[in-house]
């Protein structure tokens, strides 16, 4: 029988602990795992799933910092390069790697703006040297020629005279991410409950309610953290957010043919606004993305408005030689940036995060980005001892291993072993407990767990089956819109509901 420490409803959660944390995205789960790394008894709820919020609607990029650079935020940018060389060569080389991205030269740009935006490609590769992260990990940036540029992004129109070619971190997938911080935390004994929604918070404590039964359950707590991103504001009444929403589209992959790199497009008549193609992993391309404030309450699902999908399509086909259509837009999705509010456009906010206490001492860990979430959760577990007095150890987790993480030499080799590349590249060297855990689970053998769901849908039984067991699934929409991402095209995610129905089905006898 399989115990997960990541379930959903109260489902004995402890009544006492020495740090509880509200909201399970990249944030969330990261104090969480900080927490539990400093020898502290953590309960970490959220109100509906992992990654239910800003962190899955992500470009799936670990950035560098270089727009940050650009606009003066020099700190925010040197941390951005320390915390993507600690994602690709200490934490997760398993689910990142380099992502050449290509910057055409055209028509649209003239002599002195390309020489201002190499000089800033290569102050971007200072960041990354001063970050320490090898040029093995990312390569050094350079300038290519028109036939070269043809060659790695045919679709480029005819008054390419050349490119600048550079380097930034993809991810697998962002809520894969928090997926992988969550489990090993939950690995470490921290606790992690869904469907677990905070109706009171003070800074010793909350009033919870399960989601599933609407009963209510009282916590008790030395520190509490609020790490619910754009709804902090919902919970403390010291917290002033001035969101963004930020769009991206979902292309297939033959929309784009022969697209070898991510093209970084700049935004006509905007300083440093940028929109990025890229291409993943099993052939779709994202396209984004926008910067539109938002006012009023904040959505629990964010939706993209078709003015922003218009200047997606339009800004990337004045780049191609045939122009994009409405209907090669597959599917589109959208997050709300939790801003620090501040006079100005919101496509100037700074990035950087703040930890903020509250009058009746909540932590609350605000702004910041993807790539940073450790050292937000870092900052906000050192305010945390600072304020209670809590004897903990110091930080460890710029130097602990995301479960499944192993050298990119070892993660090959494991790849051509294994009968799913795949899973190695969504669970590194866990990908044969996946298997294991869903052959236990279901009784299946191998070719069955393995194979595609459906025709052109790479996801596999196995990862279905494996979501319920070990990462907390509960439901159809838990496996496909976050444990997979097939929820980001509907006709993929109507066809891969039966597959899921049935992992559900399978798994939930061994689960307790």
């Amino acid at each position: 029988m399989t115990v997960t420490r990541i379930r959903a409803g109260w489902a004995s959660a402890p009544p006492e602990v020495d740090v509880l944390v509200v909201g399970l995205g990249i944030t969330g789960a990261g104090c969480a795992l900080d927490a539990i790394g400093r020898g502290l008894s953590v309960l970490a709820v959220d109100s509906h799933d992992l990654a239910f919020g800003t962190s899955r609607w992500s470009s799936k990029l670990v950035h560098g910092g270089l727009r940050y650079l650009a606009n003066g935020q020099v700190g925010v940018a040197h941390e951005s390069a320390v915390e993507r060389g600690i994602l690709m060569e200490v934490t997760a080389p398993h689910l990142t790697h380099a992502l050449p991205m290509l910057l055409p030269l055209d028509g649209a740009i003239g002599r002195r703006q390309a020489t201002v935006l190499r000089a800033g490609i290569w102050a971007g590769d200072l960041l990354r040297a001063a970050a320490r992260t090898s040029a093995e990990t990312l390569p050094r940036p350079r300038r290519i020629s028109a036939t070269e540029s043809r060659h790695l992004a045919p679709v480029l129109g005819a008054g390419v005279r050349g490119g600048i070619l550079s380097w930034d971190g993809q991810l697998e997938d962002d809520a894969r991410l928090v997926l992988t911080v969550a489990r090993t935390a939950a690995g470490l004994g921290a606790r992690l409950r869904t469907r677990l929604r905070a109706v009171e918070l003070h800074g010793r404590g909350a009033v919870l309610r399960d989601e599933l039964t609407g009963t209510t359950h009282e916590v008790r707590a030395r520190a509490v953290i609020n790490a619910t991103g754009v709804w902090a504001g919902e919970l403390v009444d010291d917290v002033d957010l001035r969101p963004s929403r930020g769009t991206h589209l979902v292309l297939r992959g033959d929309a784009l043919p022969g697209l070898r790199v991510a093209l970084t497009l700049p935004v006509p008549d905007q300083r440093n606004r940028f929109v990025n193609v890229v291409p993943q992993k099993e052939g779709s391309v994202y396209v984004g993305l926008t910067d539109v404030p938002v006012e009023g309450a904040v959505p629990d699902v964010p939706e993209p408005s078709e003015a922003e999908i218009s200047f997606l399509v339009e800004t990337t086909s004045a780049a191609l030689a045939r122009p994009l259509d409405r209907s090669d837009v597959v599917g589109a999705y959208a997050g709300l940036r939790p801003l620090l509010r501040a006079d100005g456009h919101t496509s100037d906010l700074s990035r950087r995060h703040a930890v903020l206490t509250s009058s009746t001492g909540v932590v609350t860990v605000v702004g910041g980005k993807l790539t940073t979430y450790r050292r937000m959760a870092q900052d906000a577990l050192d305010a945390v001892v600072r304020s209670t007095g809590l004897v903990a150890g110091p930080c460890t987790t710029a130097r602990l291993p995301l479960v499944g993480a192993a050298p990119r030499t070892e993660l090959a080799r494991l790849a051509e072993r294994l009968p799913s590349p795949r899973l190695v590249r969504r669970f590194g060297t866990d990908a044969g407990l996946v298997l294991a855990a869903a052959r236990d689970a279901s009784g299946l053998a191998d070719d069955e767990l393995l194979a595609p769901i459906a025709d052109g849908l790479a996801v596999t039984l196995a990862e279905l089956v494996f979501g319920v067991t070990h990462e907390g699934a509960h439901d159809v929409a838990d496996l496909l819109d976050r444990r997979t991402r097939l929820g980001l095209v509907a006709v993929d995610r109507a066809r891969a509901e039966p597959a899921a129905r049935r992992a559900l089905a399978l798994a939930r006898t061994t689960v307790r």
